[in-house]
């Protein structure tokens, strides 16, 4: 069962309330974490993203955070700023929305062995509605990895996510998850201090049960 999460609309306001669109319009090409949470995020990619498959990198910038050593059959990417996305060499293809505004990805159904989220799942002002549509275009099965540290743009952060302390906000976002529909959810701490502290929250999408085989009604 679907366990429902309702929160009031205070919940998702933001100090900056400008289109998002301004916020992100400068190309940020640096990364956001330090160098141990990025091994340690390749690492959780590596663990769970299947070598071959299709993968969905939401909220992405000029780089993945993919093992380099890795094939992939296609990497889609998601983001905010056009030229971030285009100096991503891991990504096939990609595409930029706000997800605030308008959180319908253009993306068929089932088309994707895997979903990740990186140190981004704070700016999300609509997170079930994004994150049912992450379950609608994964195949049964399949993993989305969120992972997030204490680092933010403050101003941007929603309001909650502010208001709470890292293993509240893993729990905040295992919340979304199951309210999209997620089987599955499974919450780690990767990392302590020294150096940047590590969160992953990974759900997973209900495995489609096998029909069961029709018997001759007993004579």
């Amino acid at each position: 069962m679907t366990e429902s999460l309702t929160l009031p609309e205070a919940a998702f306001a933001k100090v900056d309330d400008t289109p998002d669109t301004l916020f992100y319009r400068t190309p940020r090409l640096v990364t956001h974490i330090d160098e141990r949470a990025v091994a340690a995020v390749t690492r959780l990619y590596g663990e769970l993203f299947t070598p071959g498959s299709d993968l969905l990198d939401l909220m992405s910038s000029w780089v993945s955070h993919l093992p380099g050593d890795v094939a992939y059959r296609e990497v889609v990417g998601h983001g905010m700023n056009a030229d971030e996305l285009a100096a991503n060499p891991r990504l096939a293809r990609w595409f930029v929305q706000d997800l605030n505004r308008d959180p319908h990805l253009p993306l068929p159904a089932g088309t994707f062995d895997g979903a990740s989220m990186c140190v981004s799942v704070q700016y999300l002002q609509r997170p079930i509605e994004v994150l049912t549509e992450v379950a609608r275009v994964l195949r049964p099965g399949s993993p989305v990895v969120i992972t997030f540290s204490n680092r933010c743009f403050p101003t941007k952060a929603v309001a909650i996510w502010t208001s709470l302390h890292a293993r509240e906000q893993a729990e905040l976002v295992g919340l979304y998850l199951t309210s999209a529909g997620f089987a599955e959810v499974d919450v780690r701490e990767v990392l302590r201090p020294p150096g940047d502290p590590l969160w992953a929250v990974i759900g997973r999408t209900a495995v489609a049960s096998s029909p069961v085989p029709a018997t001759d009604a007993p004579r």
